[in-house]
């Protein structure tokens, strides 16, 4: 197993991205950052491109990452993987069927430039809002907790639903070439400056957390997600919650569910603070560790 990569990472100048490609670069991978914006970090190659235009990406997973791959003299090197994060990343940004246009037609070039160019590792980066809690009009329940990615899936806005086609997009790519397709849906990304400026007013205030079910993701922790994406081959099309161990909050599961889902169906037993978010399967799956819970950053009685 080649534990070092030459990724092609899309969108790594976005939120989340900014802290997986550090992460990866420490791993020993080498990155190409395809973006509108490049991210200055050293030892990161980046290039200008729009993933909503196929030849572009055709392009640049044929491409050189940099001067320096010239020298060796022996052509283009293949990329190993490619990671793709590039999107509108919430609604309300962009008119709601450009969100969705960038969001479906970007991750369709991506997908395909990548198996058509036999790259056998693609990673993309789904969403806890295919859930249909998130940006739901109206106060909606979830029909059973924890939300586990085996769940009927059913979102009415037009980010969500990019992602559950996104899904679907590459569910059909991995039936064609048999390659591993993972799909990540991510909670909600909290760099490590956050959680002093953020979480105090969650705490106080738990109720603005309901839409997200009360979940997080750590961005370095994501970056340890995908780095382990990247090292575990031979699953074919998987969907993972990229989520944190515990839920977002001060409140055990037995108040957040008295409080905010009293009519909300539990599938199992859930421990006191377990996340609602269920990680289950990227702890069994993929080995996952997290390393960045929030009471590492804040105390709170």
């Amino acid at each position: 197993m080649q534990t070092k990569k030459r990724i092609l990472f899309t969108g790594g100048s976005g939120k989340a991205g900014k802290h997986v490609i550090p992460y990866l670069l420490d791993q020993g991978h080498s990155i190409l950052n395809v973006d509108l914006t490049p991210l200055d970090c050293p030892g990161l190659d980046n290039l200008i491109a729009d993933i909503t235009d196929s030849g572009q990406m055709f392009n640049a997973m044929s491409s050189y990452t940099g001067l320096h791959e010239l020298e060796p003299g022996n052509g283009v090197p293949k990329f190993d993987a490619v990671v793709h994060f590039a999107a509108v990343p919430r609604i309300l940004i962009k008119p709601d069927n450009e969100t969705f246009r960038v969001n479906t037609v970007g991750t369709y070039n991506v997908i395909e430039a990548a198996v058509k160019l036999g790259i056998k590792k693609i990673i993309i980066a789904s969403s806890e809002t295919t859930y249909g809690i998130c940006f739901s009009d109206g106060e909606t329940d979830p029909k059973v907790l924890p939300l586990e990615e085996d769940y009927d899936v059913d979102p009415m806005d037009s980010y969500g639903i990019s992602k559950v086609v996104n899904e679907k997009t590459a569910q059909g790519f991995q039936r064609r070439s048999g390659f591993d397709i993972y799909a990540l849906r991510i909670g909600n990304v909290i760099e490590p400056h956050e959680y002093t400026e953020l979480f105090p007013h969650y705490f106080k205030n738990p109720e603005v957390r309901r839409r997200n079910a009360f979940c997080y993701i750590d961005a370095r922790d994501l970056g340890q997600i995908v780095d382990l994406c990247l090292k575990k081959d031979g699953l074919g099309y998987q969907v993972f919650n990229a989520g944190n161990d515990h839920n977002g909050a001060v409140l055990t599961n037995k108040e957040l569910i008295k409080k905010f889902f009293p009519n909300v169906p539990i599938s199992r037993e859930l421990e006191e603070h377990e996340a609602l978010f269920s990680n289950q399967k990227i702890r069994e799956v993929l080995g996952f560790k997290e390393q960045h819970n929030w009471r590492n950053y804040l105390k709170w009685d």
